[in-house]
């Protein structure tokens, strides 16, 4: 599925965000907690053409031309709502990057059947409606998912959901498995 980006009125959107959130591991009253902390990591790969040139996550805050921006990162879920938030100025980003795919992976091993309550997410930064959602947990024994991406034809950007399991752990062990979806 295309979207082109553009709100009620027409006008192009420029300010996108992505945001990822879910819970931390329940603790029983009488065990303790039921295993090792989640940590679920949001990512945006900035491609020119197939080209991966830049990685926006949590050990790397900030595009090299500050068009994107991790908020931070959570390392166990907890809080109500978001977790882990990229913002993205399209009218920003460097003229060759052509594509920036939004990705999560869980760093800690456990699979998205393993977690509850995860989410992410694309939103119109400016009015704040969801353009496309993904409830992740119960998604089967994989690691991570290729959320979609946002591309530009002719000038303007468009977003393709995509929703593709991958197996992942951190972001670089993903580009290859989302280099294919590129085209």
């Amino acid at each position: 599925m295309f979207i082109t980006l553009r709100d009620d009125s027409g006008t192009a959107l420029d300010y996108v965000t992505m945001a990822l959130g879910w819970d931390p591991v329940r603790t029983h009253r009488f065990f303790g907690a039921r295993g090792k902390d989640i940590d679920l990591n949001a990512a945006a790969l900035l491609f020119a053409d197939e080209e991966i040139v830049d990685v926006v996550y949590h050990e790397q805050l900030i595009s090299r031309d500050g068009a994107i921006r991790h908020l931070g990162d959570s390392t166990t879920g907890q809080g109500k709502g978001d977790n882990e938030i990229i913002t993205v100025d399209l009218t920003r980003l460097t003229p060759h990057i052509n594509a920036v795919v939004f990705i999560v992976t869980c760093y800690t091993g456990q699979t998205f059947e393993q977690i509850d309550n995860a989410f992410c997410r694309l939103i119109d930064s400016v009015t704040g409606i969801e353009i496309a959602r993904y409830d992740l947990s119960g998604g089967g024994s994989h690691t991570g998912l290729v959320m979609g991406k946002v591309f530009r034809t002719d000038g303007v950007w468009q977003f393709e959901s995509i929703g593709e399991a991958i197996r992942a752990q951190h972001p670089a062990e993903a580009v290859t498995q989302v280099r294919v979806m590129l085209v």
